[in-house]
């Protein structure tokens, strides 16, 4: 099992990041240790493009050359340069220095918004004007000059770009409630800006627009409705129509063809996607795009599927249980499928766990989905239904997010090393609607960490050891394990926290200027919220936590400071439990590079194979 756990470790993953007027691919993947940036022409032959010390985290072609805009940061530190890079260079740049640089403020953060289509002019959104809120700003290619064309405040964010005719680029800037966003469209020429969708009585969330032309979109809205259906809006009139058939079990989002006449809408049907056409100007259904079997063709981590000008193919990212992303394309015309992109020493899906989906009955009666993943018995490739399994439950980040049906290399190593694991989406997750998103808003954090109590009260029962029970998170995930271990501590046997957060308040207090309010909005205000935001942290309760804590940060994370890690480890140690502290100095929100998450994870699963190979706890209350 050692050679499959380092194999699954060392899994690498090709992601969508645009498609060229010319049909050719732009790819992220890190078959080289890190992302990087590749083309992919339309027989999958892959050409490296670049080769940095950094990641690239962002590519978008440029119209009319070749040549891509292109976002690296410095050891995950988030602050984003843009740069130009000749897709015509021999061979693959690997100086920044070489390039040319569109921004040079290395103190401030710049996201790409977008490339005109004339491929004359970049969009982009950056804080260098104070610090802290993101405005939308415009450089042109030729003349280098840059202007700032949207300043209205808050931590705004890319949406999709471009309108057909260049004149709108599309953001989305928060509302004052969790779970609440706006969508900008600004007029790069004279800076007027309007608001469509607007919902000022209601948290809710417009999706990126879908365009028809240059006065009609359609995109996703939860404005009214639980579930993100997709919307006609017409700019000149007003009038917004929602498309038939779509919204009402699922959330939707929501892609168009450049000449505007086919749509295609993704639903997350319970963490799968499925991809649906339509026909936009009569909104009538032309049939299904298929998958080689059930995942997630939209993440934040990637483009979203890409359909032709004319609707014929769909581009788009695959990842699921037991394939790491690779490109796909579907022809309408022919009606095949075929894989564009593979990547290098692939790990045989039929030695991975497929995961049975399930429902545990939280404190209060709220339906909690779980994904269950068991070792399979070698002589026959189906899940091992013998002894009950020491067992991890893996915890996603957010909150506002959701554990999805696609790779995971670390539930896969650790089923390959005889866990079983469980991934919960518990309250305040998405995809669920945004009833159940909200269920964990503000001074309702602790209701998230009873439903890890419910899972762990349903272990038994589906099979599980609940005396060999660990949890295992990132982020907010790592949060959550951190106030599982304080909070339940005769339920859990052991944690593994990845970037998380051990005290609100001095999260709160340290994490950038720019995401401070941004990260109010869903966990409380220092100045109104404080006293729950200290009952809520697990530092505050490090003298109750007894199990064996490993845990994992980036010395450059601007999100979580390390300082999270390095308060909780030592009064946990000063206890004399059992916890071990691994910090990278060139990472940041997580491990981006492919040698320290082999390291880093791999020391984590096989802390868990120490720690839980007997019986550490009864049973429990559960």
């Amino acid at each position: 099992m050692a050679d499959l756990l380092h194999a699954l470790l060392e899994s690498r993953s090709t992601l969508l990041a645009d498609v060229s007027g010319t049909g050719r691919v732009l790819a992220r993947s890190d078959r080289a240790g890190s992302m990087q940036l590749y083309e992919v022409d339309t027989a999958g032959r892959v050409r490296q493009c670049t080769a940095f010390d950094e990641p690239v985290g962002v590519a978008a072609a440029v119209p009319g050359r070749r040549a891509a805009v292109i976002g690296v940061d410095a050891g995950g530190n988030e602050r984003f340069q843009l740069y130009l890079v000749d897709l015509d260079a021999e061979a693959p740049v690997s100086s920044l220095e070489a390039l040319q640089p569109l921004t040079a403020s290395a103190a401030h953060g710049h996201l790409l918004a977008g490339v005109s289509p004339s491929g004359q002019e970049v969009a982009y959104l950056s804080n260098r004007r104070n610090g802290v809120d993101f405005d939308l700003w415009v450089c042109g290619l030729a003349s280098g000059e840059h202007r700032i064309v949207y300043a209205e405040g808050g931590y705004c964010q890319p949406s999709s770009g471009y309108s057909p005719d260049g004149r709108l680029v599309a953001l989305h800037r928060p509302g004052p409630r969790p779970l609440d966003s706006d969508l900008v469209l600004v007029d790069v020429r004279t800076g007027m800006w309007r608001m469509p969708l607007p919902h000022p009585d209601e948290a809710a969330e417009i999706g990126a627009p879908a365009w028809v032309d240059g006065e009609v979109f359609f995109a996703s809205s939860t404005v009214g409705r639980d579930r993100a259906g997709i919307v006609r809006h017409d700019l000149s009139t007003g009038r917004t129509t929602p498309l038939d058939g779509v919204g009402d079990q699922w959330d939707a989002s929501v892609v168009s063809g450049a000449d505007g006449r086919t749509l295609l809408v993704i639903e997350n049907a319970g963490g799968a996607s499925r991809m649906r056409l339509f026909d936009a100007p009569s909104g009538t259904e032309l049939g299904p795009v298929p998958t080689a079997e059930p995942g997630v063709v939209a993440s934040y981590v990637g483009a979203p599927p890409h359909l032709s000008a004319d609707g014929s193919q769909v581009v788009y990212w695959l990842s699921t249980p037991r394939r790491p992303g690779d490109i796909w394309v579907h022809d309408r015309r022919s009606g095949t499928t075929r894989q564009l992109t593979e990547n290098p020493d692939p790990v045989d899906p039929a030695v991975l766990a497929v995961p049975e989906a399930a429902v545990v009955t939280s404190f209060d009666g709220q339906a909690v989905p779980v994904l269950a993943f068991r070792p399979l018995r070698a002589e026959a490739g189906e899940p091992d239904g013998g002894a009950a399994l020491p067992v991890v439950v893996v915890v996603h980040g957010g909150p506002e997010s959701q554990a999805v049906q696609s790779f995971n290399p670390v539930v896969q190593a650790l089923v390959a090393e005889g866990f079983g694991v469980v991934v919960p989406n518990v309250r305040g997750s998405t995809g669920y609607g945004k009833r159940y998103a909200s269920l964990d808003d503000t001074t309702r954090r602790l209701d998230s960490v009873r439903d890890l109590a419910s899972v762990h009260a349903w272990l038994a029962g589906a099979g599980f050891d609940p005396g060999r029970a660990a949890l295992w998170g990132g982020s907010y995930g790592g949060y959550m394990v951190l106030a599982g271990l304080a909070f339940q501590p005769d339920r859990w046997a052991a944690g593994v926290d990845i970037v998380g957060i051990s005290d609100l308040v001095t999260f709160l207090e340290h994490t950038s200027d720019y995401r401070r309010a941004h990260r109010e909005r869903e966990y409380g205000s220092l100045e109104h919220d404080r006293a729950f935001l200290e009952q809520a942290s697990p530092l505050r309760r490090a003298e109750d936590i007894r199990a064996p804590l490993f845990v994992v940060h980036g010395r450059n994370d601007p999100r979580v400071p390390v300082g999270e890690a390095e308060q909780l480890v030592a009064a946990v140690s000063r206890r004399g439990i059992r916890s071990e502290l691994v910090v990278y100095d060139d990472e940041g929100h997580g491990l981006a590079r492919l040698a320290n998450r082999v390291d880093g994870y791999g020391r984590a699963v096989h802390f868990l194979g120490e720690v839980l190979s007997a019986p550490t706890l009864p049973a429990g209350p559960g």
